[in-house]
């Protein structure tokens, strides 16, 4: 079992967070004073190991932290997340004895911010693909490309970042890249104007042919499920445990939120409030089942990571299929919350809109719908998961 921990997001720093979030969304402006506050107080230390000079706290309890952090300002806890997916699958290959990955934790704990840079227009197989071109040169490579959502825009000082070498059509290969801030070769175009999410900032950056020293060059592997190797399964691992527990919190705000309206709100129909409404005691009760659902999903998956359970082969599986259950559970709860706030939940000022519309991009954040059934598809069948469709 994974151990508790006295968390240092204290209720009053939670409480501003949560007053801040009304604004950043408003303004489409980044969580510029939630994330300096997060990180005077330590918590993009979170992952990075003790020995190294962080917090030390796995998988699991990372979790738990950024459940609560998403309770309150779900938006900020997001952006922290593309933080934490690189320290903690850092901290997970150290552990392994591959030290590979020590210089990330090291420049972590000296105040450096890592961000993802993966996702591409017409790549729906992140990570495993690539639209961006890797080019090996002397020194190291240097990638052409457009890569999006990446978070953290105005913070980060390292863009995790990957693209596809194939200067030997016959062995292609995907390359795993750290990106200096003061990297020369690239640009950033400011295009987040959305839906959700908003304080995030997950501008694109285009790559013109940016050069990255051999230093900064973590994983050369094959393309597809072929090179998944402890680095890369480490990315889906605290990526989409990540984001699910993200969107967990959010959920689960928004639930409680509900109840406390229900309880509160009148009709000339009733003589008592809604609560005792039976629909509306029925739609409460799916909700309520629907998050231990999905709570008690997340939290098996990241316990078993975190406690070096070998599920093997079937690791993409167990994780693609947890954040899918968390991303259909938790858009569902949000979703039918809708219909019991009724017609004032849609005003800016009711606030329940805003997390409404976040809720809405779990749906957005890999791995997709059609990625995960194939994974789990094929995986369950005993079917290389590379192997393509043949029709007829």
């Amino acid at each position: 079992m994974t151990t508790t921990v006295d968390s240092i997001l204290t209720d009053d720093l939670l409480k501003r967070c949560m007053e801040r979030a009304p604004g950043y969304d408003r303004d489409n402006s980044f969580c510029d004073e939630d994330f300096k506050e997060l990180k005077a107080a330590g918590y993009l230390l979170a992952a990075v190991p003790k020995e190294l000079g962080g917090l030390g706290l796995n998988l699991a309890q990372i979790c738990q932290e950024q459940r609560r952090l998403g309770y309150h300002p779900a938006a900020t806890a997001l952006a922290v997340n593309m933080h934490f997916y690189w320290t903690g699958l850092a901290a997970d290959v150290w552990r392994s004895g591959d030290m590979s990955t020590e210089w990330m934790l090291k420049a972590a704990a000296q105040g450096e911010v890592f961000a993802a840079g993966h996702a591409e227009g017409g790549n729906d197989l992140p990570l495993l693909l690539s639209t961006t071109k890797a080019e090996k040169v002397d020194g190291g490579y240097r990638f052409t490309g457009r890569k999006s959502f990446g978070s953290l825009t105005p913070v980060w000082t390292y863009l995790g970042l990957h693209g596809m070498d194939t200067s030997n059509p016959a062995a292609p290969k995907i390359v795993h890249a750290f990106m200096p801030r003061d990297s020369s070769g690239y640009t950033i175009e400011n295009v987040w104007d959305t839906l959700g999410m908003r304080a995030t900032q997950s501008q694109d950056t285009i790559l013109n042919g940016t050069f990255v020293p051999d230093e900064y060059i973590v994983r050369v592997v094959d393309p597809g499920a072929a090179g998944v190797d402890l680095f890369v399964l480490g990315i889906f691992a605290w990526a989409l445990m990540g984001f699910a527990n993200v969107y967990y919190g959010n959920a689960q705000h928004v639930l409680d939120l509900t109840i406390e309206a229900v309880k509160n709100k009148k009709s000339l129909a009733i003589t008592r409030t809604m609560a005792y409404h039976p629909e509306v005691q029925h739609a409460i009760a799916e909700m309520v089942i629907e998050m231990e659902s999905v709570g008690a999903h997340i939290d098996r998956i990241a316990e078993e990571w975190s406690n070096g359970v070998d599920h093997g082969a079937a690791w993409p599986l167990k994780l693609t299929a947890a954040k899918r259950h968390a991303a259909d559970g938790t858009w569902k709860v949000v979703d039918a919350a809708m219909d019991l706030q009724g017609g004032f939940s849609i005003f800016k000022t009711a606030g329940f809109e805003r997390l409404w519309r976040d809720a809405r991009l779990v749906k957005i954040h890999p791995a997709n719908e059609a990625l995960t059934i194939e994974f789990v598809g094929k995986t369950a069948l005993g079917i290389n998961p590379d192997e393509s469709p043949r029709w007829g």
